[in-house]
């Protein structure tokens, strides 16, 4: 019986694995023979100036977004926790944007951050701010992408927060508020230890995604201007679908997926250790 669901893991997870690593150790392009190269790929890459880039690139972008994200959802799961007037309406609302696929997302915010006619810039000049190139500016691009992302996935991070608040022992808080710790100096001191394994487990599904961050900076800069937007998956995507340049694209997203993997098992072992 367990026959059917191994075989759909090797042919959907394994196989695929196997073949773009196979690939990766291969000088494969478009129209020409594979040839067996052993690292090369690797070891142009470790040199290759834009794969450079795009490492700096993703870990800057994952690092901003992953510290707005945490903040803020946790701000909105401890407010969402307090709402005591049509919860199940807030809530919804609430978890929207990330219910919202990213190409539309990211149609939204290159209307809304269009230097000439987006309403962000409009409400900036009312307040006598000069316009800005949000996603045009290699300044600006980074944060901006990242302050998209957040106001998307913020709110996924309050629901794991609120889930984690909610599953707290009451007999803490009282003991708490007994002892006079109320306020910022109980959230400090108990409120946030105790969400310590809560908030790893939305570091660690949060890290998955904006790691292999792709689908937003497609939509919204294509890994512009120039590539100051370039992730390592925009990277291999471009290697891969534009330039046909399949082991060298291989070899990248190898790369990017053990990136990814070992930043996963640092965020699970420090959960561990934080574990009540």
């Amino acid at each position: 019986m367990v026959w059917p669901a191994v075989a759909f893991v090797v042919l959907m997870m394994v196989f695929p694995l196997v073949y773009a690593a196979w690939i990766s150790l291969q000088d494969a392009s478009l129209g020409t023979e594979p040839r067996f190269v052993g690292l090369d790929n690797y070891l142009n890459l470790a040199s290759d100036p834009e794969f450079l880039n795009a490492f700096r690139v993703t870990w800057v972008l994952y690092g901003v977004a992953l510290a707005m994200q945490l903040v803020l959802g946790t701000w909105l799961g401890i407010v969402l926790n307090g709402v005591k007037v049509a919860r199940h309406l807030v809530r919804t609302i609430a978890i929207t944007p990330f219910m919202m696929p990213p190409v539309v997302v990211g149609m939204m915010a290159i209307v809304l951050l269009d230097p000439s006619v987006g309403i962000v810039n409009w409400l900036l000049g009312t307040v006598g701010v000069p316009p800005l190139l949000w996603l045009a500016s290699p300044r600006w691009v980074l944060l901006s992408v990242a302050l998209i992302d957040t106001w998307q996935w913020a709110p996924f991070v309050g629901l794991i927060v609120l889930g984690g608040l909610q599953s707290l022992p009451a007999s803490v808080f009282e003991a708490a508020e007994v002892d006079g710790v109320i306020g910022w100096r109980r959230f400090v001191y108990v409120t946030l230890p105790l969400l310590g394994p809560t908030l790893l487990t939305a570091a660690v599904l949060r890290s998955v995604d904006l790691l292999r961050f792709f689908d937003l900076v497609f939509i919204a800069t294509r890994g512009g201007p120039g590539n100051a937007s370039t992730t390592m998956n925009m990277y291999a995507y471009q290697q891969g679908f534009e330039f046909s340049r399949f082991g060298h694209a291989s070899a990248a997203m190898l790369t990017l997926s053990i990136v990814v993997l070992c930043t996963v098992m640092v965020f699970a072992r420090l959960r561990r250790a934080l574990s009540y």
